[in-house]
């Protein structure tokens, strides 16, 4: 059987470190981002404490914001440890990835140092993993772009479960100190080019100066920049890029300056990119590179003007954030999948089911037709009904545009077709994880997984509920189809699967039920639950039998 390897991870978790991550775009000055860096390791990834220390120009770090604690943060606001001190801490730290944690069993030496700290007190831990008061866990911040200039650190203190983190939980810190030092370049980038244009629009008699100061901020920043005309037929056109942008989209400056955003945008994120407002809008989306492959970035724009009271130009920042969406799409496939197989689990086989059915109760026993009249009238039009599903045709009714589901008539074949819900459950596999041990139990599960995968269409889907079972969704499907699939469906899972030179086979029961609107998920499952039973129960224990 499989064992789990992490914890299971929330929704409510993801939600909290992904509006964490977002709020760190959202602060207007380099204060405000390093408050929320700190508040938000806090509000999103479940420590009592933050401290966040920022390398000075001199190469020491000032702790330059501090969460979850008045008083500490009154002690050591403001104070400064030399980098010396910083520098032996992460390198004398266990190496958790890119963070750095130091037991409480060899922090004792650092005691005496200049880096400031807080002291907690508690008890001793009573188990291995427990977290204790004088443990101490840092998550190293580099320059945008993953160079080896360190930007600052993130201390974090007392998780509130009281554990050391776990491999998840490790990795979000990890992920998220590295969209804090994005956040960080980018405050300080922008505090930069704001100095800029406010030099623009105040001093005249210094423009040439203040443009050379904009280009060398434009030219040498590493993030993407352009500028783009602002109104009239050409709005939108790309005027100028920079360098970092150039090597973005692998495109040089003079091909660029053929397009605008629009042309460069992927198809389905073009309403995105019309419904961002120009004037200070942004917006995630995709663009084009060279190659045909498409980058997701972070697209914000600013007015400014050519001179007082001239024409104005979209100064538009682009932020690669396809590591942060790549990180987002991983936790949420870990969060709906099974880890072992790869199948949607048990939470996502029931969301994907109960958004076919809706609430409304079966009018009748009888036909699908006769439910429709039943609940419609008389069901004179012959638009309504289709193949087994019933249209609401009630405009602006609860259920405007939506198809209902309604199961086929086993007795009488009356061609209609359904969404099939075929339960499996495998014969003879706990003989195999008796005898030859889980190894082997959860390489016959795989290879169950891929051969129930392999003879299902696109579009239906293959859910690993738990253990040895399985669901498979089909829809359009009459009885005798379905009745066909299950036959296939064992078929496939009979032949012997070889693990580590040994042939071991399993059988297969299968319980064909129906989703009809009127019905939950969970009743949908226990009616196919309770099929798959009788026929095991009505097959002989030879043929169920697994070698």
């Amino acid at each position: 059987m499989e064992a789990e390897s992490e914890p299971y991870v929330r929704l409510a978790t993801m939600r909290q470190l992904h509006q964490a991550v977002a709020d760190l775009n959202t602060a207007r000055s380099l204060a405000d981002t390093l408050q929320t860096v700190a508040d938000g390791i806090v509000t999103g990834l479940g420590y009592e404490l933050a401290c966040v220390n920022l390398v000075r120009p001199d190469g020491d770090l000032v702790v330059a914001a501090f969460a979850g604690n008045s008083a500490a943060e009154a002690l050591i606001t403001g104070r400064v440890g030399s980098r010396a001190s910083w520098e032996r801490r992460l390198t004398m730290g266990q190496a958790w990835d890119e963070l750095r944690f130091i037991p409480h069993t060899d922090g004792w030496v650092l005691l005496d140092d200049d880096v400031p700290q807080w002291h907690t007190d508690g008890p001793d831990p009573r188990f291995e993993d427990e977290w204790h008061p004088q443990d101490r866990l840092y998550a190293p911040m580099y320059a945008s772009g993953g160079g080896p200039d360190l930007l600052g650190v993130i201390s974090v203190d007392r998780p509130r479960n009281g554990r050391r983190p776990g491999a998840w939980g490790r990795e979000a810190l990890q992920m998220y100190a590295s969209q804090a030092a994005i956040a960080i370049s980018n405050a300080r980038l922008r505090a930069n080019m704001q100095r800029a244009l406010v030099r623009l629009e105040r001093e005249q008699q210094a423009l040439r100066a203040s443009e050379e100061s904009f280009r060398q901020a434009f030219e040498y920043a590493p993030s993407g920049m352009a500028i783009a005309e602002m109104g009239g037929d050409q709005h939108g056109r790309l005027l100028r890029t920079n360098d970092a942008l150039c090597r973005l989209l692998g495109r040089p400056a003079s091909v660029l300056r053929r397009y605008s955003f629009a042309d460069l945008v992927h198809p389905e994120d073009i309403g995105t990119l019309l419904r961002t407002s120009a004037e200070g809008g942004r917006a995630e989306l995709r663009l084009g590179r060279r190659d045909g492959t498409y980058l997701w970035v972070s697209l914000r724009n600013s007015v400014v003007a050519d001179t007082t009271d001239g024409p104005r130009f979209l100064l538009t920042h682009v932020e690669d954030i396809e590591e942060r969406k790549r990180h987002e799409l991983h936790l949420a496939h870990r969060a709906s999948h099974d880890a072992l197989t790869g199948l949607p689990n048990s939470a996502e086989l029931r969301s994907r089911l109960g958004a076919r059915l809706c609430e409304r109760p079966n009018a009748a026993a009888g036909s699908p037709v006769e439910a429709l009249d039943a609940a419609y009238g008389d069901g004179d039009d012959p638009d309504a009904r289709t193949h087994g599903y019933e249209v609401d045709p009630a405009p602006g009714g609860p259920y405007d545009h939506h198809v209902h589901a309604v199961a086929p008539d086993t007795e009488h074949d009356d061609g209609a077709k359904g969404l099939a819900v075929l339960f499996c459950d495998l014969d003879g596999f706990k003989s195999i994880n008796d005898r030859f041990g889980h190894h082997t139990g959860d390489a016959v599960l795989i290879e169950v997984a891929r051969r129930l995968t392999t003879c299902v269409r696109d579009g239906d889907t293959v859910a690993r509920l738990g253990g040895d079972e399985f669901v498979v969704l089909a829809d359009g499907l009459g009885d005798a189809d379905a009745a066909d699939l299950a036959v296939r469906l064992r078929n496939a899972i009979i032949p012997p699967i070889r693990v580590d030179g040994r042939a071991v086979r399993v059988g297969a029961s299968f319980g064909i039920g129906w989703a009809a609107c009127g019905m939950t998920a969970e009743e949908v499952l226990r009616s196919a639950d309770q099929r798959m039973y009788v026929e095991k129960r009505s097959r002989s224990k030879v043929h169920r039998r697994a070698g």
